[in-house]
Protein backbone atom coordinates (compact mmCIF):
# COMPACT_ATOMS: atom_id res chain seq x y z
CA UNK A 1 0.00 0.00 0.00
CA UNK A 2 1.10 3.66 -1.24
CA UNK A 3 0.39 7.01 -0.22
CA UNK A 4 1.16 10.43 -1.20
CA UNK A 5 0.77 12.88 1.02
CA UNK A 6 -1.67 15.74 -0.11
CA UNK A 7 -0.52 19.58 0.61
CA UNK A 8 -3.23 22.84 0.25
CA UNK A 9 -2.00 25.23 -2.19
CA UNK A 10 -0.07 27.56 -0.09
CA UNK A 11 -2.33 30.93 0.77
CA UNK A 12 0.52 33.41 0.04
CA UNK A 13 2.01 32.57 -3.53
CA UNK A 14 5.08 30.53 -2.97
CA UNK A 15 6.39 31.18 0.22
CA UNK A 16 8.21 28.03 2.04
CA UNK A 17 5.44 26.64 4.43
CA UNK A 18 6.94 24.76 7.49
CA UNK A 19 6.68 20.96 7.16
CA UNK A 20 3.63 19.66 9.17
CA UNK A 21 4.68 16.67 12.21
CA UNK A 22 1.71 15.14 13.45
CA UNK A 23 2.70 14.57 17.78
CA UNK A 24 0.80 11.69 18.72
CA UNK A 25 -1.53 12.18 22.21
CA UNK A 26 -3.12 10.51 25.16
CA UNK A 27 -6.66 9.93 26.53
CA UNK A 28 -7.28 11.07 30.20
CA UNK A 29 -9.99 12.25 32.17
CA UNK A 30 -10.57 15.54 34.43
CA UNK A 31 -11.77 15.60 37.73
CA UNK A 32 -15.37 14.79 36.67
CA UNK A 33 -14.37 12.25 34.62
CA UNK A 34 -14.19 14.32 31.55
CA UNK A 35 -12.15 13.02 28.23
CA UNK A 36 -9.60 14.78 26.73
CA UNK A 37 -7.00 13.88 24.74
CA UNK A 38 -3.77 15.83 24.60
CA UNK A 39 0.09 15.81 24.57
CA UNK A 40 3.10 17.39 26.63
CA UNK A 41 4.00 21.16 25.55
CA UNK A 42 7.38 20.11 25.21
CA UNK A 43 7.40 18.36 22.30
CA UNK A 44 5.10 20.99 20.79
CA UNK A 45 7.65 23.39 21.56
CA UNK A 46 10.75 21.33 20.53
CA UNK A 47 9.02 21.22 17.04
CA UNK A 48 8.73 24.30 16.78
CA UNK A 49 11.80 25.37 17.84
CA UNK A 50 12.91 23.28 14.87
CA UNK A 51 10.93 25.13 12.41
CA UNK A 52 7.96 22.33 12.22
CA UNK A 53 4.27 22.99 12.29
CA UNK A 54 3.13 20.79 15.50
CA UNK A 55 -0.28 18.74 14.64
CA UNK A 56 -1.66 16.91 17.27
CA UNK A 57 -3.15 13.39 16.23
CA UNK A 58 -6.17 12.77 17.86
CA UNK A 59 -7.22 8.99 19.57
CA UNK A 60 -10.24 7.64 18.36
CA UNK A 61 -10.01 8.10 14.81
CA UNK A 62 -10.74 5.35 11.97
CA UNK A 63 -8.03 3.74 9.91
CA UNK A 64 -9.21 5.26 7.30
CA UNK A 65 -9.25 8.58 9.09
CA UNK A 66 -5.33 8.15 10.08
CA UNK A 67 -4.49 7.25 6.34
CA UNK A 68 -6.40 10.68 4.98
CA UNK A 69 -4.73 12.63 7.98
CA UNK A 70 -1.04 11.08 7.45
CA UNK A 71 -1.54 11.24 3.47
CA UNK A 72 -1.48 15.14 4.29
CA UNK A 73 1.60 14.92 6.89
CA UNK A 74 4.94 16.00 6.05
CA UNK A 75 6.46 13.80 9.55
CA UNK A 76 5.40 12.03 12.52
CA UNK A 77 6.63 12.74 16.11
CA UNK A 78 5.60 9.31 17.70
CA UNK A 79 5.53 10.56 22.01
CA UNK A 80 6.43 9.02 25.36
CA UNK A 81 3.30 8.05 27.61
CA UNK A 82 1.68 4.80 28.71
CA UNK A 83 2.70 0.92 28.53
CA UNK A 84 1.59 -0.63 25.59
CA UNK A 85 -0.64 -3.60 25.90
CA UNK A 86 1.66 -6.83 26.99
CA UNK A 87 -0.67 -8.68 24.35
CA UNK A 88 -0.04 -6.56 21.51
CA UNK A 89 3.54 -8.28 21.63
CA UNK A 90 2.40 -11.78 22.92
CA UNK A 91 2.91 -11.35 26.64
CA UNK A 92 0.64 -12.34 29.30
CA UNK A 93 1.80 -11.07 32.83
CA UNK A 94 1.10 -9.86 36.41
CA UNK A 95 3.46 -7.00 36.43
CA UNK A 96 2.08 -3.34 37.17
CA UNK A 97 0.96 -1.58 34.32
CA UNK A 98 1.07 2.14 33.60
CA UNK A 99 -2.03 3.63 32.05
CA UNK A 100 -2.49 1.35 29.43
CA UNK A 101 -4.95 2.85 26.44
CA UNK A 102 -5.94 -0.47 23.79
CA UNK A 103 -6.89 2.76 21.41
CA UNK A 104 -3.54 4.60 21.41
CA UNK A 105 -1.92 1.60 20.99
CA UNK A 106 -4.54 0.48 18.09
CA UNK A 107 -3.82 4.50 16.71
CA UNK A 108 0.01 4.68 17.02
CA UNK A 109 0.83 1.37 15.78
CA UNK A 110 -1.58 1.69 12.86
CA UNK A 111 0.02 4.97 11.99
CA UNK A 112 3.48 3.54 12.16
CA UNK A 113 2.35 1.01 9.29
CA UNK A 114 1.27 4.25 6.98
CA UNK A 115 4.32 5.73 7.81
CA UNK A 116 6.47 3.22 7.13
CA UNK A 117 4.82 2.27 3.95
CA UNK A 118 4.60 6.03 2.78
CA UNK A 119 8.29 6.60 3.29
CA UNK A 120 7.17 9.67 5.79
CA UNK A 121 9.98 10.86 7.98
CA UNK A 122 9.55 9.91 11.66
CA UNK A 123 11.54 10.20 15.15
CA UNK A 124 9.74 8.15 18.03
CA UNK A 125 10.74 9.01 21.96
CA UNK A 126 10.49 6.45 24.59
CA UNK A 127 6.77 4.93 24.35
CA UNK A 128 7.53 5.64 20.42
CA UNK A 129 10.32 3.52 20.04
CA UNK A 130 8.80 0.89 22.06
CA UNK A 131 5.82 1.22 19.50
CA UNK A 132 8.20 1.08 16.30
CA UNK A 133 10.02 -2.19 18.03
CA UNK A 134 6.42 -3.63 18.72
CA UNK A 135 4.71 -3.04 15.04
CA UNK A 136 7.59 -4.56 13.31
CA UNK A 137 7.18 -7.87 15.36
CA UNK A 138 9.85 -7.25 18.38
CA UNK A 139 8.70 -7.66 21.73
CA UNK A 140 9.49 -5.32 25.40
CA UNK A 141 10.68 -6.22 28.79
CA UNK A 142 7.16 -5.68 30.96
CA UNK A 143 9.31 -4.43 33.83
CA UNK A 144 13.19 -3.81 33.28
CA UNK A 145 13.79 -3.53 36.91
CA UNK A 146 11.88 -7.31 37.87
CA UNK A 147 13.07 -9.13 34.61
CA UNK A 148 16.31 -7.98 34.00
CA UNK A 149 17.78 -7.17 38.18
CA UNK A 150 21.35 -6.54 36.88
CA UNK A 151 20.47 -4.15 34.65
CA UNK A 152 20.89 -0.02 35.76
CA UNK A 153 17.94 1.93 36.91
CA UNK A 154 16.40 2.97 34.21
CA UNK A 155 13.14 4.97 35.95
CA UNK A 156 14.18 7.99 37.31
CA UNK A 157 10.87 9.93 37.15
CA UNK A 158 8.97 10.99 39.27
CA UNK A 159 11.83 11.08 41.94
CA UNK A 160 14.14 12.74 39.90
CA UNK A 161 13.87 15.78 37.31
CA UNK A 162 12.52 15.40 33.79
CA UNK A 163 16.33 16.38 32.30
CA UNK A 164 18.23 14.62 34.81
CA UNK A 165 21.21 12.89 32.99
CA UNK A 166 20.69 9.45 34.42
CA UNK A 167 23.47 7.64 32.50
CA UNK A 168 25.51 7.69 28.78
CA UNK A 169 24.95 5.84 25.60
CA UNK A 170 27.49 4.82 22.93
CA UNK A 171 26.11 5.74 19.75
CA UNK A 172 27.03 3.32 17.10
CA UNK A 173 29.33 5.32 14.37
CA UNK A 174 27.94 6.13 10.83
CA UNK A 175 24.55 5.80 11.99
CA UNK A 176 21.60 7.84 11.40
CA UNK A 177 22.02 8.70 14.94
CA UNK A 178 25.41 9.63 14.71
CA UNK A 179 25.63 12.03 12.28
CA UNK A 180 22.38 13.80 13.79
CA UNK A 181 24.12 13.83 17.60
CA UNK A 182 27.72 14.54 15.78
CA UNK A 183 29.27 12.36 19.24
CA UNK A 184 29.93 9.04 19.82
CA UNK A 185 28.63 9.12 23.20
CA UNK A 186 25.40 10.93 24.75
CA UNK A 187 24.36 11.62 28.48
CA UNK A 188 20.88 11.34 28.55
CA UNK A 189 17.34 11.34 31.07
CA UNK A 190 16.06 7.67 31.49
CA UNK A 191 12.52 8.00 32.18
CA UNK A 192 11.24 4.57 31.30
CA UNK A 193 10.34 0.73 33.07
CA UNK A 194 9.75 -0.63 29.70
CA UNK A 195 12.52 -1.89 27.21
CA UNK A 196 13.53 -3.84 24.11
CA UNK A 197 13.55 -7.52 24.83
CA UNK A 198 13.55 -8.89 20.97
CA UNK A 199 14.07 -6.69 18.25
CA UNK A 200 11.40 -6.13 15.73
CA UNK A 201 12.26 -7.32 11.90
CA UNK A 202 14.63 -5.02 9.73
CA UNK A 203 15.67 -2.68 13.09
CA UNK A 204 18.81 -1.64 13.17
CA UNK A 205 20.39 -0.83 16.76
CA UNK A 206 22.18 2.56 16.98
CA UNK A 207 22.93 3.96 20.27
CA UNK A 208 22.79 1.67 24.02
CA UNK A 209 23.31 2.01 27.48
CA UNK A 210 25.99 0.81 29.20
CA UNK A 211 24.06 -2.26 30.69
CA UNK A 212 23.28 -3.34 26.86
CA UNK A 213 19.85 -1.82 26.74
CA UNK A 214 18.63 -0.52 24.14
CA UNK A 215 18.49 3.05 23.41
CA UNK A 216 18.13 3.81 19.92
CA UNK A 217 16.62 2.34 16.78
CA UNK A 218 16.64 2.97 13.32
CA UNK A 219 14.60 1.62 10.08
CA UNK A 220 16.99 1.48 7.31
CA UNK A 221 16.04 2.81 3.74
CA UNK A 222 13.54 5.55 4.99
CA UNK A 223 14.23 8.68 4.59
CA UNK A 224 14.35 9.61 8.18
CA UNK A 225 13.35 7.04 10.99
CA UNK A 226 14.63 7.14 13.90
CA UNK A 227 13.43 6.44 17.60
CA UNK A 228 15.56 6.97 20.78
CA UNK A 229 14.54 5.26 24.36
CA UNK A 230 15.67 8.64 25.93
CA UNK A 231 13.70 11.75 26.22
CA UNK A 232 15.04 14.42 23.76
CA UNK A 233 12.41 17.31 24.34
CA UNK A 234 13.23 17.59 27.90
CA UNK A 235 17.08 18.48 26.96
CA UNK A 236 17.08 21.25 24.79
CA UNK A 237 19.48 23.20 26.26
CA UNK A 238 21.62 20.70 24.59
CA UNK A 239 22.18 21.64 20.85
CA UNK A 240 22.73 17.77 20.15
CA UNK A 241 19.14 16.84 21.45
CA UNK A 242 17.88 19.64 19.87
CA UNK A 243 19.16 18.52 16.41
CA UNK A 244 17.15 15.41 16.60
CA UNK A 245 14.11 17.63 15.77
CA UNK A 246 15.78 19.51 13.55
CA UNK A 247 16.64 16.69 11.48
CA UNK A 248 12.86 15.42 11.66
CA UNK A 249 11.83 18.79 10.41
CA UNK A 250 14.44 19.33 7.84
CA UNK A 251 13.74 15.61 6.26
CA UNK A 252 9.86 16.48 6.31
CA UNK A 253 10.75 19.63 4.45
CA UNK A 254 12.32 17.91 1.61
CA UNK A 255 9.21 15.91 1.47
CA UNK A 256 6.74 19.14 0.98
Amino acid sequence: MGCSRQRAAPLFGNLMQPPLIGITTYRKADARNYAQIGGAEAYVQAVARAGGLPVLVPLGLAAAELRSLVERLDGVLFTGGGDIAPERYGVQTDFELMSVDPDRDRVELELFEFALRSKTPFLGVCRGLQVINVALGGRLYVDIAAELPEALPHRFYPDWPREHLAHPVAVKEGSLLSQVLGVAEAQVNSLHHQGVRELGAGLVVTAQAPDGMIEALEVPDHPFGLAVQWHPENLQADPAMRRLFQSLVKAAQSTT
